[in-house]
């Protein structure tokens, strides 16, 4: 039996999908209050509860041997109420201390690039880089990094655990529209009439959750494994949506002066309105920052493999047009 936290989010879905592919037995750990639609007709158990909850927790993993960790919140904006801390902080702290107490074989953790410290330009972030919160650029950098250090304590207490960090993810079945997400809809509705300066890095989810199955195969006891696509600039992001859509690319660029004055006030926004912003201090940061991230670990211990980015990308927008999101 295999347990699944986080199953109803962009790599948790498709991990599930996958792990059924290879007729594996699922058991999903989610909220009460979680929409099930995209897991419908899916051969799972489901064990409702809050990884804040060790009991519910000790229920979901009993007779498991697997456990794969991907449950926690993503956020652009600050930790304000201290959630992010709280689910993705103390709630892996319970999901190592369940896994110990139940005599679970494996947890693999998804935690992420973010949580690493990011070395200066020039130099390619890859596993040399350690988790280190106190140089975390925000709320969610922090609390995945201190999180991935609740791993590793397991790991010192005899948990068989392994850790996988991947860049920035898209793909299809994005049913909760991540921010990469929005932006595509967002440009195939016609809204996105302006673009910034930036890059990143981007991986697709399909090759994220098959290296997630690989990570718990042929991964090492208390290792570290980044699974990273391709960079690509924001301006060449904009040109390959407008050749796959025919919607004509932003032609105006706001200077990156501009955008990080007026995003100074993204989080009142967000609290009056509760609209869910795409850019925000932290996320132009990151679109600024080193983006040159190494998969080479991974590819040659876990034989990861990612497909072309434009195909990652075409495959989004037309999972969204076919799904009805635009």
């Amino acid at each position: 039996m295999i347990v699944v936290t986080g199953a109803t989010g962009h790599v948790g879905n498709v991990l599930v999908r996958k792990l059924l592919k290879y007729n594996e037995k699922v058991r999903i750990f989610i909220p009460p209050s979680e929409d099930l639609k995209l897991l419908e007709n899916l051969d799972i158990e489901i064990v409702e509860g809050d990884i804040r909850d060790i009991n519910l927790l000790t229920k979901a993993f009993k007779g498991a041997e697997l456990v794969y960790h991907l449950a926690g919140i993503v956020s652009i904006l600050p930790d304000t109420d201290g959630l992010l801390y709280e689910v993705n902080v103390l709630g892996t702290r319970n999901v190592v201390n369940t896994c110990l107490k139940t005599d679970i074989k494996r947890l693999i953790y998804t935690s992420s690039i973010h949580a690493l410290k990011e070395p200066p330009f020039g130099t390619p972030i890859d596993e040399s880089c350690s988790f280190e919160p106190q140089y975390s650029r925000g709320g969610y950098d922090q609390s995945k990094a201190l999180a991935s250090l609740e791993v590793l304590k397991g790991v010192e207490k005899g948990l068989n655990a392994v850790l996988v960090c991947p860049s920035g993810i898209i793909g299809p079945c994005d049913y909760k529209i991540s921010q990469m997400g929005q932006l595509f809809i967002d440009y195939m509705k016609g809204n996105q009439n302006i673009y910034i300066e930036g890059a990143y890095d981007f991986v697709d989810v399909r090759d994220v959750a098959e290296g997630l199955i690989n990570a718990a195969k042929y991964g090492k006891k208390g290792e570290t494994y980044i699974l990273s696509g391709e960079s690509i600039t924001v301006y060449e992001l904009m040109l390959y949506l407008q050749k796959i859509t025919g919607i004509k690319s932003p032609k105006f660029k706001l200077p990156l002066w501009f955008v990080k004055a007026v995003c100074n006030f993204v989080p009142f926004y967000h609290k009056i309105t509760n609209n869910k912003p795409l850019f925000t201090s932290y996320s132009i940061e990151v679109l600024n920052s080193n983006c040159d991230i190494s998969s080479i670990k991974a590819q040659k211990e876990l034989y990861f493999s990612t497909r072309p980015l434009k195909e990652s990308i075409k495959d989004s927008v037309e999972w969204f047009k076919e799904n009805n999101y635009v």
